[in-house]
């Protein structure tokens, strides 16, 4: 397991997973501090385009007044790989009110319930630590995946945001969905 590179950094444990934090700050020490090989290694990046890639997000500012950003890796214990991130992003805490956001990174991890698992200890996170009243989630209507694991969750399909997501070029509408905290409360004993 890859451990903390700054002593305050969040680790989140499930029954197959690590959940390793990726905040502001663990951004401000990876491209302050490393090299681009460590930051490659740490973020589980396969190539120096990707490496670039996250770099150019650093230099233009991942964190705004307004929002911010705390999301964590997911780590598979039997090896330590880094498998996918899940987490709040446009993260308001003033109003209480997170975006969020998950993907798996390869598809040989997809369908073994890695980010079911994960995304109960993200969502008890939320809601517990980041004293969260609302957790939305944007996925595009032809996800049926992503629709199943947040209904599972107890999500509520709010409505239709029509343009909302660039697609291959192309604006497509996304469904949002919701969750809050006394919802949270009242299904987490059955998760």
């Amino acid at each position: 397991m890859k451990r903390p590179i700054i002593p305050s950094q969040t680790f989140l444990e499930t029954e197959r997973l690590y959940l390793r934090e990726l905040s502001p700050e663990v951004y401000k020490f990876l491209f302050t501090e490393c090299n681009s090989s460590k930051i490659a290694e740490y973020l589980g990046l396969n190539t120096s385009k990707e490496v670039e890639t996250e770099r150019e997000k650093y230099n233009q500012g991942l964190v705004t007044y307004f929002s911010t950003f705390l999301s964590f890796h997911i780590l598979d214990k039997q090896n330590g790989r880094v498998i996918g991130k899940c987490g709040y992003h446009t993260w308001a805490p003033t109003h209480r009110r997170a975006e969020i956001g998950y993907e798996l990174y390869a598809d040989e991890d997809k369908g073994k319930g890695y980010m079911t698992e994960a995304l109960a200890a993200i969502l008890a996170y939320g809601f517990e630590q980041l004293n969260l009243h609302r957790i939305e989630a944007y996925i595009a209507a032809y996800n049926t995946p992503s629709a199943k694991l947040l209904k599972r969750y107890g999500f509520t399909v709010e409505g239709n945001a029509r343009g909302h997501y660039v697609v291959d070029g192309i604006n497509e509408d996304s469904l949002l969905l919701s969750l809050l905290q006394p919802e949270y409360e009242q299904l987490k004993s059955s998760w």
